[in-house]
C-alpha cells in the first residue's frame, strides 16, 4: 500500500516532534514518569517509521492525524499530565480538575483514521458498516489494553511515580473517562474518514470489491 505521502509534510511533522522533544525534554517534572511517557511515543513513532520503510504508508491527513498524540504525550510526559498548565481551560469552562489528559485520549482515537484507510486500502472488508466499526473496535481494544498497562505499571512502581503516570486526579472512574475518550476520538475520526474520501465512492469502491 503507498498512498504516495508528501515528504516535505512528513519531515515538517517529525521536525516539530524533534524540536518539541529537545525542549521538554530538560527538567521534567518528574524524571521516571517522563521516561515511561516517552518511550510509548518512541515505541508509537518506531511502529509508525517501520510500516513507511515496509511501504505501509498513509495519506497526509492520516499522520497530521497520528502527530496530534505523539505532540500532546510529549508535552505530558514533560508535566505528567495531571500537571500540565492547562488551567485557563479549567477555570473557562469549570471543570473541577486538569483535562490536558482526556484531550490527549481523545487524539488516540484518531489513529482510527489510519486504521479505516488500511482496510479500505487492503479491501479487506466489503460493506461499510465494517469499514466504519472495525478502527473503532481495534482502538477500543487498544485503550483498553493500555489502561491495563499503566495499572500494572502504578501497582509495581514507586508510589509517587506510579501516581504522576495514572495521573487520575482522584477520579475513581479515570480508566472507564480514559476509554471513553479513546472510543470517542475514534467515532470521530472514522467519520473524518468517510468525510474526506467520500461516502459514495467508498460505497462503489467496496461494492465492486464484494462483486469480484
Amino acid at each position: 500500500m503507498d498512498m504516495k505521502p508528501s515528504r516535505v509534510w512528513l519531515l515538517a511533522l517529525l521536525g516539530a516532534y524533534a524540536v518539541l522533544f529537545f525542549a521538554l525534554a530538560f527538567h521534567p517534572v518528574e524524571r521516571e514518569t517522563w521516561y515511561v511517557e516517552n518511550a510509548t511515543v518512541w515505541l508509537i513513532l518506531g511502529v509508525i517509521i517501520v510500516l513507511y520503510i515496509k511501504r505501509v504508508r498513509f495519506s497526509v491527513p492520516a499522520y497530521i492525524a497520528m502527530s496530534v498524540l505523539i505532540y500532546l504525550h510529549t508535552i505530558g510526559g514533560h508535566y505528567t499530565f495531571a500537571e500540565v498548565p492547562f488551567g485557563w481551560v479549567t477555570n473557562f469552562f469549570g471543570f473541577e480538575r486538569d483535562n490536558f489528559d482526556r484531550i490527549a485520549h481523545f487524539s488516540v482515537g484518531f489513529y482510527a483514521f489510519a486504521v479505516a484507510e488500511w482496510i479500505w486500502a487492503k479491501r479487506a472488508v466489503s460493506s461499510r458498516f465494517l469499514l466504519f466499526t472495525y478502527p473503532v473496535f481495534a482502538i477500543a481494544a487498544i485503550a483498553m489494553s493500555y489502561e491495563i498497562i499503566e495499572w500494572l505499571y502504578a501497582a509495581n512502581a514507586d508510589p509517587a511515580a506510579g501516581a504522576a503516570y495514572l495521573g487520575s486526579q482522584g477520579d475513581i472512574w479515570d480508566a472507564q473517562k480514559d476509554m471513553l475518550s479513546d472510543t470517542l476520538g475514534a467515532i470521530g475520526a472514522t467519520f473524518g474518514f468517510f468525510w474526506l474520501h467520500g461516502i459514495r465512492r467508498l460505497r462503489t469502491e467496496l461494492r465492486g470489491t464484494h462483486s469480484s
